[in-house]
């Protein structure tokens, strides 16, 4: 089998357990191959650094792994990174034209950070590396590579939403980012809706040609682009969730409360993930279902993330004004509807969380695929599960038929849909357990991958043929 390379934003050890993420999913394959992974170090240098040392990568060996890493500096980092990639392409593409800040410095530090990651790459590649590319950050770093003289196979997967066409158009140079996607053999994507994006979007603004097995002929090439929605380590969540401290939060968490009905949302704090409708439906649902006052709780986890951004520290104060009000018109001296903590709580611990849960709210206004509502389905005992109350708006909605689908903008009825699911019946939790479970094991990361690579490796000679 060829060396497979990876190629991220950032990468991590993947002999750490405590890595997560991609390392999970890549780090067998890269570790059966002699793979590289290749990314930025997370160091952030003085703009006044030679050049040629930003383009020299440091290496260390993670056993059978090369970890390859470069630094940036600090204009590059505020451009690149916080700029174009996360003020521009990732509120776009959770369709938020609305906190968009198109800058022309933004794209020229993007552009311009791509095609030092590809001078830094190019001399570790071998002649046959089938290389894979990673997420919104680096959706030109294909074509840099071609033009550098690049012949290796290359595949792209995006790990957020691609959102419909006229909302890409409005993003000023996107005739360059769709150009630049040609320079794959493959494009990997979560959804089916997100293909479908996709297909409408290159058809009207490229005219490409549609031709069978997912390919579209545009700018000369063929690029493959489907589906691939990505899954979680089953076998390594279970290994959590056998582990001592995710049985001991079960036990405690039980136990403190077992006089209530427990809810658990579990979320990185971001707009996309439509935490204040979250709380204005349970609100709702308190108001309109006395029945699950002192009885209903809701554990709601919000990770820091971006804290330096306006618009994630105005979610924030949101939030916490909204906890207050409900908990100040419905709480007592024993009970309190809701208990917010904004921090991270360690991986080992939340499957025990979501085993206690009767109720996993998992509800953004839109997500690339959502791994949090996976691994509450996985955590569920199946004699006594809980139930999953899902946005539409998110991939795993796709696969997860049988979880209670709802409108996160319909405040209303996700209220009746959350009270619904307090209610439900335990031979209807059980069937539509048995269901969920049985996909999230079928389709898990090691399928994902294995999807992705076999797809990659078949068609990349039919991906560079001309029509």
């Amino acid at each position: 089998m060829a060396r497979v390379v990876a190629v991220s934003n950032r990468l991590a050890d993947p002999r750490k357990t405590a890595a997560g993420g991609l390392a999970v999913a890549l780090g067998p394959t890269l570790n059966e191959t002699g793979g590289l992974w290749f990314g930025w170090s997370g160091r952030i240098v003085d703009d006044r650094t030679e050049p040629a040392q930003l383009l020299k990568a440091q290496l260390r060996n993670s056993g059978n792994v090369t970890l390859a890493t470069v630094d940036l500096t600090q204009s590059d980092h505020d451009t690149y990174y916080l700029g174009y990639s996360n003020s521009v392409l990732w509120p776009v593409f959770h369709y938020r034209l609305d906190l968009a800040e198109f800058r022309s410095d933004y794209l020229d530090g993007y552009r311009r950070v791509n095609r030092q990651f590809a001078q830094a790459l190019l001399p570790l590649l071998r002649d046959d590396d089938v290389i894979w590319v990673h997420d919104y950050h680096l959706i030109p770093l294909a074509a840099e590579l071609r033009t550098l003289g690049c012949k290796q196979r290359i595949g792209f997967f995006l790990h957020i939403p691609l959102p419909p066409p006229l909302i890409l158009a409005a993003l000023p140079a996107h005739d360059w980012l769709l150009r630049s996607l040609f320079a794959y053999d493959l494009l990997g994507l979560q959804s089916e809706a997100d293909a479908a994006h996709f297909a409408g979007f290159v058809m009207s603004e490229a005219r490409a040609h549609v031709l069978p097995d997912h390919r579209f002929h545009a700018f000369g090439r063929v690029l493959r682009a489907q589906a691939f929605p990505i899954g979680i380590d089953v076998q390594e969540f279970r290994a959590l969730a056998a582990a001592d401290e995710a049985v001991e939060t079960w036990r405690n968490t039980s136990e403190q409360y077992a006089k209530r009905q427990l809810l658990v949302g579990v979320d990185r704090l971001d707009y996309s993930k439509g935490l204040p409708q979250r709380l204005q439906a349970f609100n709702e649902m308190l108001h309109r279902y006395p029945v699950h006052r002192n009885s209903a709780t809701l554990i709601q986890i919000a990770s820091p993330s971006r804290s330096s951004v306006e618009a994630y520290a105005q979610i924030r104060t949101q939030l916490e004004l909204l906890c207050g009000s409900i908990n100040g018109e419905f709480g007592e001296l024993d009970w309190m509807p809701v208990r917010y903590l904004y921090r991270t709580i360690s991986r080992r611990r939340l499957p025990g969380l979501y085993r206690a849960s009767r109720v996993g709210l998992v509800t953004p206004l839109r997500d690339g695929m959502n791994l949090v509502a996976k691994e509450y389905v996985l955590s569920q005992e199946p004699e006594n599960p809980g139930v999953l109350v899902l946005s539409r708006f998110t991939g795993a909605a796709e696969q997860l038929r049988e979880a209670l689908l709802v409108n996160p903008y319909d405040i209303s009825a996700t209220a009746d849909a959350i009270e619904r699911a307090l209610h439900m019946p335990l031979a209807e939790r059980v069937e539509r357990h048995q269901a969920l479970l049985k996909n999230v094991v079928r389709y898990d990361v090691q399928w994902w991958q294995r999807q992705f690579l076999a797809t990659l490796q078949e068609r990349a000679e039919e991906s560079h043929a001309a029509v």
